[in-house]
């Protein structure tokens, strides 16, 4: 027992020598790190020191070097101070100038006035030459070096652009056959049609018109087209036209050509003449802009601000039976 005790108080020794020892270690890394930073900073004040000690140096060189290129004729100019790199100081700072500082501002002053006396000797030799005026007045004689200074006068106007002509013109809407239809594969909604239009190749057509236009309608239907909307993929498919049609939320109506139409006629309006745009550009939302305007009137006529859609010399386009409805 006797032994156990000795052993266990060894142990609580060992431990409080180690303990001790690691607290001695700590401290003398104390000791050493305040040791290195005390150093360098006696090292940094005395790189300071002798950096001022240079930059005084350098800046009665630029004092020398400059009167002797006043003395040589040398003409001095000042370097403008790019503000934009100029960093605000504190206000304490601001207040301490550096010799450095002064000497420079020394520098600048001297070699203000000393540039300014050799302008004053160019000036006079320059005024032997100068020109008499009418009126006994001097001109100064123009030097060839002179560059002429470029007139500050207003700029000319630009002239503003012509306003774009925004009128059904625009929109290309011709007769078309649907020549094949089928029930687009990925949406019950859509109809999927090969549309000729006279141009020597169908082309392919996506109408929401499942729920309003059985599928036999649909086949061998002379109908008009909008022909220059941007292509579009309608549920996978490319469509490359588009049916026009009466519209209301609850019935939809394909619009009927006049009698003696053929494929590949014009739909126009006779009181906005001019030629359609080869594609619509969608960023200038023509096709949103001209909509609201094309309506079915009370008479069942498809028209433009109240002009009537024809295709000349044939007659007008109408709608089965709906009348005063939007067009679509």
């Amino acid at each position: 027992m006797a032994s156990a005790s000795v052993l266990q108080k060894l142990q609580s020794r060992a431990k409080q020598a180690e303990t001790m020892i690691q607290e001695l270690k700590s401290q003398i890394d104390n000791l050493r790190q305040s040791a290195a930073i005390s150093i360098s900073k006696s090292e940094e004040d005395k790189l300071k020191q002798e950096n001022e000690k240079l930059r005084d140096e350098i800046s009665q060189l630029k004092v020398q070097l400059i009167m002797a290129e006043i003395r040589n004729g040398v003409r001095q100019y000042q370097i403008p101070i790019n503000r934009s790199v100029v960093k605000c100081e504190d206000n304490s700072k601001s207040k301490e100038a550096s010799p450095a500082a002064a000497t420079e501002a020394k520098v600048a002053a001297e070699a203000k006035k000393a540039g300014g006396d050799n302008q004053g000797e160019k000036g006079d030799q320059k005024g032997k030459g100068e020109k008499k005026g009418k009126k006994g007045e001097t001109k100064p004689k123009q030097s060839d070096e002179a560059e002429p200074k470029a007139k500050k006068g207003k700029s000319e106007p630009k002239v503003p652009a012509a306003e774009e002509k925004m009128d059904v013109s625009r929109l290309d809407f011709r007769i078309g056959k649907i020549v094949d239809v089928k029930k687009h594969e990925g949406a019950d909604s859509l109809y999927v049609e090969s549309v000729d239009l006279g141009e020597g190749r169908n082309r392919t057509v996506v109408s929401g018109l499942v729920k309003f236009v059985p599928l036999e309608q649909m086949q061998d239907r002379v109908a008009v087209f909008m022909c220059n909307l941007k292509p579009a993929k309608m549920r996978g498919v490319l469509s490359e036209a588009m049916i026009m049609c009466a519209s209301t939320p609850e019935k939809v109506e394909i619009l009927i050509p006049p009698a003696g139409s053929q494929i590949g006629d014009k739909v126009t309006v006779a009181d906005y003449p001019g030629t359609p745009d080869v594609q619509l550009n969608p960023k200038k939302k023509v096709w949103e802009t001209l909509k609201p305007d094309l309506r079915v009137d009370a008479n069942k006529v498809a028209t433009y601000k109240g002009a009537p859609l024809q295709v000349e010399g044939k007659g007008a386009i109408v709608s089965p039976s709906l009348a005063d409805v939007q067009i679509q």
